[in-house]
């Protein structure tokens, strides 16, 4: 019923997470409306998308084509003896914010999840032992997601991380009541995880 084009614009926009059919037909039918140059914007950026933006080798964090590796990892005022794993890229912009933080990160590329067909071998997990030994690391911290197959990931690099270093120190990000909520609104979950992080006053 609508022109090929247009049609095309709405399926292709349908393969975004989160945007179902009528919000691809409202997306697509905004840029028709919008000035042309709106959609000369967006053909350009996603065309530079993957030319202009690859892992660093060494944390598998998003760095620019032109960069060896990634400045968090590169500056000297970061302290390399400490690494926090996170699932996705993304989630290092979200402990960066804190501006608390100060050592470097490793990028695990996901969480297992047989269901979905990720097995560790598919994971960067060798890529952070071995980064334990050549960077002489101290501390690691995994920050995977409160899911059950971050809690799953997080049990295995327990495991693998003991067994090649028993003196290296392994830590997870505290989990418990966000600031603001009542207790009657809190969740089993959350309630179990505040209990067991419970600190000393």
């Amino acid at each position: 019923m609508l022109p090929e084009a247009l049609q095309e614009v709405i399926d292709a926009l349908g393969f975004l997470p989160g945007v179902g059919p009528r919000t691809a037909e409202r997306y697509g039918y905004y840029l028709f409306k919008s000035d042309p140059k709106v959609s000369e914007r967006i053909a350009e950026v996603l065309s530079n998308l993957h030319t202009k933006v690859k892992s660093c080798p060494i944390t598998f964090a998003l760095i620019d084509a032109d960069e060896d590796v990634s400045p968090l990892y590169s500056d000297s005022s970061r302290d390399k003896s400490t690494v926090l794993v996170v699932e996705e890229p993304l989630d290092i912009y979200a402990i960066e914010q804190t501006k608390s933080y100060k050592g470097t990160y490793h990028v695990l590329g996901g969480a297992i999840s047989p269901i979905d067909g990720i097995t560790p071998e598919q994971l960067h997990i060798g890529e952070l032992i071995k980064r334990v030994n050549d960077d002489n690391v101290k501390e690691v911290i995994i920050a995977t997601n409160p899911s059950v197959e971050g809690e799953s990931t997080a049990l295995l690099l327990e495991k693998l991380l003991h067994e090649q270093n028993p003196e290296l120190k392994l830590t997870r990000l505290a989990r418990g009541l966000p600031l603001g909520v009542d207790l009657s609104y809190a969740d089993q979950i959350t309630l179990s995880a505040a209990l067991e992080n419970r600190t000393d006053l």
